[in-house]
């Protein structure tokens, strides 16, 4: 006799019951008492209740099992010795990455390449189904299984979503292609201990007391008042943040443009970086990798970009290679979740009144892990509509590569006369 429809819908809120007498009782339950729980909230849910005390609780589905198989030992014999003693903390089957120390190593290098950022949240979640992850990791020599890649997963802040309205134009068939030439050239670079960067314009923001997404902490009933209207204050403006991550260093700056995000004002940035952090950092560097987005100011057909950077790789003296991540994936850029998106979290709630005020709360972004952030005011002006010749262009000493050379090209410094 199959479920019947009304059963189906009183489903999610029988679980969402469970849920709620577990969260309520499992600081008082030991192990056994667990399972004898889990155990008995899926004989009162009926058909279905393994699993669904599995989702309400996170209790694995063989452990529910066993706990059923317990219940019904002391139907039958009553409790004993055996069955009530309860193992000792810490007792119980190695971890998974106690065992096998490389495994989480592995598992990382294996979603790194195709790891994916929202800007406006740190979580991070990856494209290859768990499946695949334990295939690829048996291909590696690890013996484990979809639940524990789900679980180190979890542990590392990662996880599977559905689709969201994120795309922002069609899949490019090289897209993970390139994903994967961007890893292994920053991964190169990195290991030759020179600066692989990440780069990108934050949301342009309104000056003044404009309202500002999220809540801070203020007295009770005396919200911070703020303008109804996001009408542009025309003797404050706005503001382009221009944001450098280095990512061997989990260090970050940003400066606050006042005039238009064109590509002089993004070269500026990173000459800006370079003197200020990146030459200290690394003193013998030989080259710098940028990676960036394929539009906007820093986008791959962008004449004066690449005009501007060989102006920089005259005055480094170095060369300046650049990958631009494929169309549709611009927030796929780790800039976006390693450093605007806990910008976006330190200032939420918080009216962007000043241009001091900005730039003290983008100074003031920390993160558990060590990020720490460097920024400055950028008043100068970056007119608009610069034309830039063929002969300017064909004067870029750039050095395509030989994949897709429009997304991944090197330009070489030309030789200063002596």
């Amino acid at each position: 006799m199959g479920v019947t429809r009304e059963a189906r819908a009183a489903g999610p809120v029988k679980e969402a019951a469970i849920r709620t007498r577990f969260e309520q009782l499992k600081g008082a339950l030991n192990e056994r008492a667990r399972r004898l729980f889990a155990a008995a909230e899926a004989l009162a849910f009926g058909y279905g209740g393994i699993i669904a005390v599995h989702r309400a609780t996170g209790i694995a589905p063989r452990t529910v099992g066993t706990g059923l198989k317990e219940l019904r030992d002391l139907e039958t014999a009553g409790p004993t010795v055996a069955s009530t003693r309860v193992r000792a903390r810490g007792g119980g089957p190695k971890r998974s990455t106690d065992k096998d120390p490389t495994l989480l190593a592995d598992l990382e290098r294996l979603i790194e390449p195709v790891t994916r950022g929202d800007p406006e949240s740190p979580l991070r979640w990856v494209s290859k189904s768990q499946s695949h992850l334990v295939a690829a990791l048996a291909a590696m020599g690890h013996q484990t299984s979809k639940w524990t890649v789900g679980r180190l997963l979890k542990d590392l802040d990662y996880s599977l979503q559905a689709n969201s309205k994120t795309r922002e134009g069609t899949n490019h068939p090289d897209r993970n292609a390139q994903f994967e030439h961007i890893n292994a050239r920053a991964t190169a670079q990195l290991a030759a201990q020179n600066p692989a960067i990440s780069v990108d314009t934050k949301k342009k923001e309104l000056v003044g007391d404009f309202k500002n997404g999220g809540r801070e902490l203020r007295p009770r009933g005396c919200p911070e008042p703020v303008r109804v209207h996001d009408f542009i204050d025309p003797e404050l403006g706005r503001v382009n943040p221009y944001g450098i991550y280095d990512l061997a260093r989990n260090q970050g700056w940003v400066s606050v443009g006042i005039d238009h995000d064109t590509a002089t004002f993004a070269v500026e940035t990173i000459r800006r970086w370079w003197y200020a952090m990146g030459a200290v950092t690394y003193a013998k560097a030989t080259s710098l990798l940028i990676t960036a987005d394929g539009g906007g100011s820093n986008g791959s057909r962008v004449r004066l970009w690449k005009v501007e950077l060989q102006r920089l790789a005259d005055e480094l003296q170095f060369p300046i290679s650049v990958c631009h991540y494929p169309p549709g994936t611009s927030k796929w850029n780790k800039i976006e979740h390693r450093l605007f998106a806990f910008i976006t979290q330190n200032w939420r709630g918080k009216p962007l009144v000043t241009h001091q005020v900005i730039i003290s709360l983008i100074a003031a972004t920390t993160t558990s892990t060590g990020l720490t952030v460097r920024c400055e005011l950028d008043g100068n002006q970056y007119p608009k509509g610069q034309k830039v010749s063929d002969a300017a262009l064909a004067a870029v000493n750039l050095q395509p590569d030989a994949f897709h050379g429009e997304w991944n090209y090197t330009i070489m410094p030309n030789r200063r006369a002596h």
